[in-house]
């Protein structure tokens, strides 16, 4: 067994590998929403697919990734210098923008996998963004791609590349996007081979299995302290994009073990709802994603995230409902908005269990937006998130206008967006009393308007727009968001999942939901009730 000061130190080297590929990833992209939003997500695998390091990027990447790896493993005898891609959400994807690199590491023979994750503005479908509102078949939402050799033995296929940009609005930007993928798969390539030279290949295999069964021991400790039983809990989806009737999503927790090392936690989502016409079904890997985060975060955030972690988690879900649809169904919403409905649900039922480690209702949504046209001669493609207001605390108030949950994305800088598209930022703001109130409030939801300086087409797929974020404990809700476009003086309410055409001038402005309360109002600190009407009176000037 490896002493504890050598696995730390091999620990703490591989996880630095990993947030090295982002930090190399993020600088050398060139869309806007790679580059300034760190839409991506990078880890490392063993031979069998196991991850065994990752840096803290997108908790949906992450825990879907391990998927890809796997499938790919399926598929191929892998060679020195071979480069896998793949964006297929029925082969461990998430949905199609989400486009995968993964590259063998071999120290004599194959060691593992270093793989990346990145969110391209633009996979070609139906409308500009890949991220139709109104989409019924996975056909409609851009190029779909197994898991093929992009690279073979080092050498780029040329005639895979120039199919994949041949399918896209925004050619060059995807090329120099999937060499920023390619750059990140690289250097962790070489830092691996670097920690064999330093401490032997049978050293690091020996730290992958010692990396992984040290995160089960942690959270074996943790999920034993949690009470034995069942604890069920429900939310709902807006619609489907389709239809406006709402969507169900149910799961039941079954916490305990018959004895010391069976401790465990069994996620059953039968009760949701059946796959959906519209394209918010989240494939199998999204739902593993977003109980693996949950997880995490309802025990100790300081595990190392790894396979070993999710040993103790076993997951049921009915094939053909919501969160595991059959193939070719639509699914680019699921990914966004459903992942953070199954996280809603999910902590609902854990406040019966740990409800100091469990935060109020977020915003509950990813607020999508995409705009795509042709400006000057040339297309774009405009992609972002939209952050809005994070579920109160059983200690402190929620956190405003921020990304939450299954997104850990930042904002596009309106100087970046600017100058990289023809919009005009009309409004930036957080949105007065959007938090529910409680003993603690929710976070504030965020106000942005665009104008667009030609005309284009808008997708937004959104949710909260009328189930408003929970409180808990008492908590109220939080302010549900809107979608609005002004045009020509006149206002008019979009719905949360739209494809729309504009005009120049128009102005899209997304509200996003403000987060739940916890506790009771009447409960609220004297300090924390003098410190909200010092903010009121402050934002009436």
């Amino acid at each position: 067994m490896m002493d504890a000061v050598t696995l730390e130190i091999l620990r703490c080297s591989l996880q630095s590998v990993a947030e090295e590929m982002g930090a190399a990833l993020g600088r050398t992209a060139f869309s806007p929403n790679i580059k300034e939003r760190k839409d991506f997500s990078c880890a490392v695998f063993d031979d069998n697919g196991r991850m065994v390091s990752q840096a803290e990027h997108i908790p949906v990447h992450l825990g879907s990734m391990p998927l890809s790896v796997k499938g790919a493993l399926k598929e191929f005898d892998f060679e020195e210098g071979d480069i896998i891609i793949l964006n297929d959400p029925y082969w461990g994807g998430t949905h199609l923008p989400d486009i995968t690199l993964i590259a063998p590491i071999f120290c004599g023979d194959l060691l593992g996998f270093a793989a990346c994750r990145a969110h391209h503005a633009d996979v070609g479908g139906k409308a500009p963004g890949s991220m139709p509102g109104d989409s019924r078949e996975v056909f409609e939402e851009g190029v779909i791609i197994p898991p093929v050799r992009l690279y073979r033995g080092g050498v780029l296929d040329t005639d895979i590349l120039r199919l994949i940009l041949r399918n896209v609005r925004t050619p060059d930007e995807r090329k120099g996007d999937l060499k920023a993928q390619y750059s990140a798969c690289q250097i962790g390539r070489k830092r691996i081979v670097e920690l064999v030279e330093k401490y032997s290949r049978q050293t690091m295999a020996e730290a992958f299995e010692e990396v992984m069964d040290y995160s089960e021991r942690r959270m074996r400790k943790k999920i034993a302290e949690f009470p034995s039983g069942e604890y069920a809990a429900e939310d709902f989806m807006d619609n489907d994009g389709v239809t406006d009737s709402p969507v169900r999503v149910a799961v039941t927790l079954k916490i305990g073990g018959r004895g010391k090392g069976e401790e465990g936690i069994a996620c059953d989502f039968t009760g949701t709802d059946q796959q959906t016409r519209g394209n918010i079904n989240a494939v199998y890997a999204v739902t593993v994603s977003c109980v693996y985060y949950t997880v995490r975060c309802v025990t100790d955030p300081g595990i190392p995230p790894n396979e070993g972690c999710y040993r103790p988690v076993t997951i049921t879900v009915p094939e053909g409902c919501l969160l595991h649809p059959l193939h070719p169904h639509a699914v680019s919403a699921g990914n966004v908005e459903t992942s953070q409905r199954i996280v809603d649900v999910l902590l609902k039922a854990f406040s019966k269990v740990a409800p100091e480690k469990v935060i109020a209702g977020c915003q509950g949504t990813m607020n999508n937006v995409t705009i795509g046209g042709t400006f000057c001669g040339q297309s774009f493609a405009y992609y972002e998130t939209i952050g809005g207001g994070m579920g109160a605390r059983h200690d402190k108030d929620g956190i405003d206008g921020v990304h939450t949950h299954m997104s850990n994305t930042l904002n596009t800088p309106i100087e970046a967006l600017e100058m990289s598209y023809p919009f005009l930022v009309t409004e930036y703001s957080l949105i007065n009393n959007s938090g529910g109130r409680g003993r603690f409030r929710g976070g504030l939801g965020i106000k942005r308007g665009l104008e667009v300086l030609t005309d284009c087409t808008v997708s937004i797929q959104s949710e909260r727009r009328k189930f408003a974020p929970y409180g808990l404990f008492g908590g109220e809700e939080g302010r549900s968001g809107r979608n609005l476009l002004m045009r020509a003086g006149n206002e008019l309410e979009l719905p949360s999942k739209t494809t729309y055409e504009l005009l120049r001038g128009d102005i899209i402005r997304i509200e996003t939901p403000g987060g739940g309360g916890y506790g009771n109002f009447e409960e609220r600190p004297e300090e924390l009730r003098l410190k909200d009407e010092r903010e009121h009176r402050m934002t009436q000037f």
